[in-house]
Formats: structure tokens, sequence, C-alpha cells
């Protein structure tokens, strides 16, 4: 396992960097309510999940620099369906982005959160083009049980290395560095026990407020679908069923 370098940057002189460069060509492509909705291809996808309060589209319009890129509701756990954007060449886009529905509040029907629980599960289960998963998670709480409860589910495609794995600790700006260094050292212990010799599997903490880890971010999920102009300095080594998954809700 390996925990990617994220200092604070002041210096907006790295937005020129390529991958950051990449990852502001986000804009919105569709929204998708089932997975037959989602557009078909071979372009890689990079996942976005979190609890809905963890700062998934806060992270989300940091990296594409757009303020209201993914709409955060006001009324967290509303969104229900999974918004997706493309990135690359306006002409000719290379990836997606897709930001899956938060988790972790029950403001809708038992209904309506069961059907989107599934979409989410099969996406993460059997959407062939998925590359990567970024997991947002508050820094100041480290990995929930809903967080785990995800963890357990998409395990088996990181465990074969089919999908990759970065856990962004959030709002790390709201932790001194003794703090920081703790909730990265949980964290990594909580995953030790998870993964395989064959996962390819990141952390960071994450600040969107004051570009922490932002350009290692962008350097690791392009990484991810440009695996050929991955930046050697991008990592810094430290040491389908028809019932509804059991995903968070």
């Amino acid at each position: 396992m390996r925990e990617t370098s994220s200092q604070s940057r002041s210096d907006l002189s790295e937005l020129k960097h390529p991958a950051l460069a990449w990852a502001h060509s986000a804009r919105f492509l569709t929204t998708a309510s089932q997975l037959d909705q989602l557009p078909p291809g071979d372009l890689g996808e990079i996942a976005f999940v979190g609890r809905s309060n963890a700062g998934k589209s806060t992270a989300i319009n940091a990296l594409a620099q757009r303020r209201q890129l993914a709409f955060a509701s006001k009324t967290p756990g509303r969104t229900q369906h999974i918004n997706l954007f493309a990135l690359g060449p306006r002409d000719a886009p290379d990836a997606y982005l897709a930001d899956l529905p938060g988790y972790g509040y029950a403001t809708v029907s038992r209904t309506e959160k069961v059907r989107w629980q599934k979409v989410m599960a099969d996406y993460l289960e059997v959407r062939r083009n998925l590359n990567g998963v970024v997991l947002l998670v508050d820094s100041r709480l480290g990995l929930t049980p809903l967080d785990e409860r995800l963890l357990e589910f998409v395990s088996p495609r990181i465990n074969t290395g089919e999908v990759k794995l970065l856990v962004a600790l959030t709002k790390a700006d709201k932790l001194n560095r003794r703090e920081q260094q703790a909730a990265l050292a949980a964290v990594q212990e909580q995953l030790g026990a998870r993964v395989s010799e064959h996962a390819d599997v990141g952390m960071l903490l994450f600040s969107a407020t004051k570009h922490q880890g932002l350009s290692d971010l962008a350097e690791t999920i392009h990484g991810w679908v440009h695996p050929q102009a991955k930046p050697p300095e991008a990592e810094t080594s430290t040491g389908e069923a028809d019932e509804a998954k059991d995903l968070p809700a």
C-alpha cells in the first residue's frame, strides 16, 4: 500500500500540470438512473464514492476548477443518479468520471433507496469500463462502518487488480499534522487487513480549500486511464443479481 504525497500548495502554477489540465477539462455528459442509460464503449471510468457529507462534490469541483460541476444537494441522500462527466479533448474524450450517489442518510423512501442501492451496487460489480474507485472519507472520522461495507462489496475486483482504489481523506485542513498522520495510519491499518498483494491501493490527505493533495489526486486518476503516461513522481512510497445489494444507504 502506498501513501501519495500531499503537501499543501498555494502556488497556482500547479494548474499547468498536465494531469491537472486534463482534470480541468471535465464537463457534464449525462445522468443515469439505470446502467443501460450509461454510454457504451471502451473509455475508462473513474468512480467517486463516499458518504453524503464527506466532500465528494467539493472534491470533483476542485479537480475540475468549476464551482458547481458536481451538484451538492441541500438535502444529503437525495441524489439517486449516476452523473457522468467527460474528460479529455472536447471532440474526443478519453475517460469518464462517474459521480455515484452518496450514502449515509435515509432521506428517501425505502423503495427508492433499495432501487438506487442496487443500481450503484451493480455498477461497482459489473461495469466493465470501471478502472478505479476514489473513496472520499472525512479525515476526522476515518473509515466508518458504512465505508467498510462498501469496501467489502468492491474488494473482490480490487484484490484481483482489475479495479484500483484511492482513499482520499477529505477536510484534512481541519486537522493538525499529528492528527493527519494518525488518520493516515488508522486507515492504512484498516485497508491492510482487506487488500491482497495484487491490489493497487493508495491514500492521500485532501483539502479542496487549501489545494492539499489536489495535484496528487489528478495524477493518480490520470495514471489509471493513461498508464503509459503515468509520471514516476505521482507515487511516493511510504512504507449482477436481481436482489438489492446490501450497500450503504
